[in-house]
């Protein structure tokens, strides 16, 4: 069960569990008793952040999801601007797979979020 925070007005902010069909409903203060809303919690980092930073974010997020597409005439003109051996290629290659003492993998730059097989 999740736990969300929810403010009181006389004695500030605290946290409880709820289902997610009960999320959106008040609840009773710890000390007081009284009804109280749920709230959602900002980091400073995210309200003090660059507009270009916040709008960046925003589109990376909007095209996670989409496909990355290529035709033979954009495939044909990128190998025609790698052919000097630049190494960029190569270096698009790398993994950041990195293997832990234990032997399992890590992925640190990647979406720490995410379970490896």
């Amino acid at each position: 069960m999740p736990v969300y925070d929810y403010k009181c007005k006389e004695h500030g902010v605290f946290y409880d569990l709820a289902t997610l069909a009960n999320s959106a409903q008040p609840v009773a203060c710890p000390q007081c008793q009284q009804l109280s809303p749920r709230i959602i919690l900002l980091a400073p980092e995210v309200l003090a952040m660059a507009s270009e930073k916040k709008q960046a974010m925003e589109r990376n997020e909007k095209a996670r999801h989409e496909p990355l597409l290529s035709n033979p005439d954009q495939r044909a003109e990128h190998a025609d601007m790698h052919k000097s051996g630049c190494g960029c290629a190569s270096q698009q290659r790398k993994s950041n797979l990195i293997y832990t003492a234990d032997g399992k993998k890590m992925f640190p730059s990647m979406r720490p979020w995410m379970i490896s097989h």
